[in-house]
């Protein structure tokens, strides 16, 4: 069919070109047919130039021809990924040379861009096979168009599974449902535990497929676990070490006294026994109340969801506060799914260390609410002395208050995120003073 228009075209430029100068040269034999002095001279001239005429139209019709088949022949090297092949004439100052210049113009381009592609396809193969995250991509009948090696090893029971098996064969439809990103519990051939799950769609070849991607969470989990006993027994250690260390100094002096025979004993021995017990109870009631707290943070129960109007909410826990007027700011009429209780718990915390601040400095302290998109965010700010280190404000029983436990934020950020909230303290940029931010969903 293209060559059909391709004849077309030429037998197109050769009519034109022979009715171009047809008037003319029908004029110029109707001349010398009428002219009586008209010789032989004149009737060869005359043939001469029809000749002339027919062989231009010819030449005229094959060069635009030809002209044209050459760049066809450059167009279809590109179509075919050939991006080799180069057009001459470029430096020819007419339409054929600035045409050819583009076309090899365009060829560079292409070729720079296939490489720059090709590299990219490397690497990104490169990458896809070290990862250590299983990736699969399904079309839109939930068919398997590719999988990585760490994807190869989850499903390791049956070998490498095949391009084009159905998800539901896989034992991977569930994950092609249901939100995204979550956390997923999985039993496979190749491993089991708790995976993060991602999915994302993206386009190949013009159609929709989907991207699952499963990431491994049992290293980061063992690692996170380690890290956190760690931490517990440093700080069980220190509380436990700081109680019994007296406990076990004042214990061995008194059997020391007891073991005295009787007129041997000091004088004030009564007294200094009674000491010595009085210590031990308190060290020992301190050692209680550490184990008591920590049992609080090992033990908080599953939220309750239930409706919370926000401002009576706040309104509530503000009046509990009694050494100081608290103000509460103007917000919204919002309400919450959440458990009145450990909010309750949650911002009297958080009220508490606002006002302990601000009783230093004679301060004040604010509550105000607000909404953002589909949350509310909850500030207390103070007029206090400031935080310092603020990274370890929420670290289990690390506290700046002298009879402080040390766990009041960590209790309020474990119930804010129980709730899908986030809890940060930080200082005032304004002036002296800290500010408490809780985000909630609504």
């Amino acid at each position: 069919m293209n060559r059909r228009r391709a004849g077309g075209h030429e037998r197109q430029v050769l009519l034109l070109a022979l009715l171009a100068p047809l008037p003319a040269v029908l004029i110029a034999l109707a001349l010398l047919w009428t002219a009586r002095d008209a010789g032989e001279l004149e009737w060869l001239l005359a043939t001469c130039a029809i000749g002339v005429w027919l062989w231009g139209a010819v030449a005229l019709k094959s060069r635009v021809a030809g002209s044209l088949q050459s760049i066809s022949s450059l167009l279809g090297a590109l179509r075919s990924g050939d991006f080799s092949v180069r057009g001459h004439r470029i430096h020819a100052r007419d339409a054929l040379g600035d045409a050819l210049h583009e076309i090899n113009g365009l060829a560079e381009t292409l070729g720079s861009q296939r490489a720059g592609a090709l590299e990219a396809s490397a690497l990104l193969a490169k990458v896809m096979a070290e990862i250590d995250v299983a990736v699969f991509a399904f079309d839109r009948a939930h068919r398997l168009k590719l999988v990585n090696r760490a994807g190869e090893r989850l499903l390791s029971a049956s070998g490498q599974p095949e391009l084009g098996t159905v998800a539901g064969e896989l034992g991977l439809a569930e994950l092609l449902e249901g939100p995204t990103p979550r956390t997923v519990e999985l039993n496979f051939a190749g491993g089991s535990g708790h995976w993060e799950l991602r999915r994302t769609t993206f386009r190949l070849e013009g159609l929709p497929h989907e991207l699952l991607v499963l990431a491994d969470l049992r290293r980061a989990l063992r690692q996170e676990e380690r890290q956190a006993w760690h931490r517990i027994i440093k700080v069980m250690g220190h509380e436990i070490n700081n109680s019994l260390a007296p406990i076990r100094s004042l214990a061995a002096d008194l059997q020391d006294i007891l073991r005295m025979p009787s007129p041997e004993r000091p004088a004030d021995f009564e007294q200094h026994l009674a000491r010595g017990l009085a210590v031990i109870d308190r060290r020992s009631l301190a050692l209680d109340r550490f184990m008591t707290s920590y049992a609080r943070l090992a033990k908080l129960p599953l939220p309750h969801l239930v409706p919370v109007n926000v401002r009576a909410w706040l309104r509530r826990v503000v009046e509990l506060e009694q050494r100081m007027r608290v103000r509460l700011g103007e917000g919204p009429e919002l309400t919450l799914s959440a458990d009145g209780d450990q909010l309750d718990q949650l911002l009297i915390n958080l009220v508490r260390n606002g006002v302990d601040a601000a009783l230093e400095t004679s301060g004040s302290v604010e509550v105000s609410w607000r909404k953002l998109a589909r949350q509310v965010e909850i500030v207390v700010m103070d007029e206090g002395p400031g935080v310092g280190e603020t990274h370890n404000l929420f670290v289990p029983f690390f506290t700046t208050k002298p009879n402080g436990s040390g766990i009041g934020l960590v209790l309020s950020r474990q119930i804010c995120e129980a709730h899908g909230g986030t809890l940060t303290l930080e200082a005032r940029q304004d002036r002296p003073g800290a500010v408490a931010r809780l985000v909630l969903p609504l």
